[in-house]
């Protein structure tokens, strides 16, 4: 079987275009999961640490994950909107 460069450079042009979607999103979501980790952990661990460090660390790595889950959607929809068309 005989591999079309241009069509091969086209496929790998959208796998990056949609890799790039919510690029900013999955980042403040790592940063807000590290952080709501390292809350967590300084909550649980430190005798005086505030009773609402815990609740904070919950809370912000909840919204970090709601972040990775608001881009995988959003691909979703722009793939479903936008397939890849091998002959154009």
């Amino acid at each position: 079987m005989i591999d079309d460069s241009a069509l091969n450079i086209r496929r790998a042009a959208y796998a990056d275009s949609i890799r790039a979607l919510g690029r900013r999103e999955r980042g403040v979501g790592f940063l807000a999961c590290l952080v709501g980790a390292i809350l967590l952990i300084w909550g649980r661990t430190v005798q005086g640490a505030p009773s609402w460090a815990v609740v904070a660390g919950l809370v912000t790595i909840g919204v970090g994950w709601s972040l990775f889950a608001y881009v995988i959607l959003r691909r979703t929809r722009y793939v479903r909107a936008h397939p890849f068309d091998p002959q154009s």
